[in-house]
């Protein structure tokens, strides 16, 4: 613990004061967040599960993961591209609105695209059909993902305001599921009260971005729009290569065993993305626009600021990973009232993926930070190659647990092939 502190003390140091204190301020800010994203889950995961039962539970988690795929084509990638244009054009008002005015209108035009296509499905799919209004009222939460200019805020280190409606979104979302679902019945409020708080985030978004900021959407011009198309390409191919082995795997436990499998799967990953994203989720966010604005003064310097950082979530990984791995049964009982024993090996399947992410993270970002996402792209795409047959391959094999041990498989391929490719950057080798 102590080489830790000394560790990060030697990292902060690397920074200049302002911009230390800046990240500081946005990692404490998006902490807070995730704090109350961590309390909630706690109090209305078991909550559902015990009131709507595994096999409701599992519905929505597969419907969940189904809308999942339409939140990836809105956002088009622009949660990096347009995050990073943002961070290095925010002191030039009249780009700022260039890039506002077209990421909203593509945003809104995909979104209506997707609606489309979730009516089709919905209408010709027999899997779909019979549970469809689970779908449509999940369809809300993607509407207020596109709503909610995030990209904006990260990208002019504004970071609070994305906290705040957060929590707002997370208290809302608590109150209506308190307040409205009693009994398995009324199931269908869970997506509906999900999305009503999503939808209410996002306008609350929309109002600080032009009342606070005093910014407008104006008419795109067509070269803007090519632009921000092209900027997001690479890695919107490469978010939508993540999400085949990531939100798939509760797809593909949907398709293939049944709901109320689906439910006990969803919530080892549940517990295992809570894990994930605390705090390397804030400190990620963060440090990504700031990391930008240094390497396009010295790539050295920020290349060395990377590998510090990344070494520091190593660390922190290996301290307090192991307490998840042991206590993974009490906290399994914890949610579903009961130690179910696949599921406890799944979340330690899970955990391992967890390490291997947490010690590839800021190594993945750096990528995108120097412009190499033509590489981000083509690891991303051969695992989705490679892990997409094995999830579907191991569920047969080994039911739910499976989707876990390919996980696992899976997420070290990533490590391996990102290692490899950051080391060959010319800025390693200074």
């Amino acid at each position: 613990m102590p080489s830790l502190i000394r560790l990060i003390q030697k990292t902060y140091r690397m920074v200049d004061p302002m911009e230390g204190a800046r990240v500081l301020h946005n990692v404490t800010s998006l902490s807070g967040l995730q704090v109350v994203t961590y309390f909630f889950p706690i109090i209305i995961v078991p909550y559902l599960f015990r009131v709507i039962g595994a096999d409701k539970f599992g519905l929505i988690s597969f419907a969940q993961a189904f809308v999942q795929y339409f939140m990836i084509i809105t956002d088009y990638g622009f949660s990096v591209s347009a995050t990073k244009e943002i961070s290095l054009c925010i002191e030039e008002k009249h780009r700022v609105l260039n890039v506002i005015s077209a990421v909203m209108t593509i945003k809104a035009i995909l979104a209506l695209v997707c609606l489309l296509v979730l009516g089709a499905i919905v209408y010709f799919i027999p899997k779909f059909q019979h549970d469809w209004m689970v779908y449509v009222l999940s369809f809300g939460f993607v509407i207020g993902s596109v709503l909610f200019p995030s990209w904006f805020f990260q990208g002019s280190e504004h970071m609070k305001y994305t906290a705040k409606l957060n929590i707002i979104g997370e208290f809302l979302y608590a109150f209506g599921i308190f307040l409205f679902v009693h009994d398995p019945k009324d199931y269908l409020l869970v997506p509906a009260v999900l999305s009503a708080s999503a939808i209410i985030t996002g306008l609350l978004g929309q109002y600080i971005l032009f009342a606070r900021f005093g910014l407008h959407v104006q008419v795109p011009r067509l070269k803007d729009l090519q632009r921000q198309l092209k900027a997001g390409w690479y890695v919107f191919i490469s978010v939508v290569a993540i999400n085949t082995y990531t939100t798939t795997r509760i797809f593909a436990v949907g398709l293939l065993t049944n709901n109320t499998l689906t439910g006990f799967y969803s919530v080892a990953e549940r517990i295992a993305n809570a894990v994930q994203t605390f705090p390397l989720n804030a400190f990620s966010q963060a440090i990504f626009p700031r990391l930008s604005k240094i390497f396009h003064r010295s790539k050295t310097k920020a290349f060395e600021i990377m590998e510090q950082v990344q070494l520091i979530t190593v660390l922190v990984s290996l301290i307090f990973l192991p307490w998840v791995f042991i206590l993974a049964p009490w906290i399994i009982k914890l949610v579903c009232g009961t130690s179910f024993s696949t599921a406890v090996l799944s979340l330690r399947f899970l955990l391992i993926s967890v390490f291997c992410i947490a010690s590839n993270a800021f190594r993945v970002q750096f990528l995108l930070v120097c412009g190499k996402t033509n590489v981000y792209s083509r690891i991303h795409l051969t695992m989705a190659a490679i892990g997409l047959p094995l999830i579907v391959i191991f569920i047969y094999a080994f039911s739910y647990v499976g989707a876990a041990m390919a996980t696992t498989v899976i997420e070290a391929g990533v490590f391996i092939l990102t290692y490899v490719a950051v080391k060959k950057l010319p800025y390693s080798q200074a």
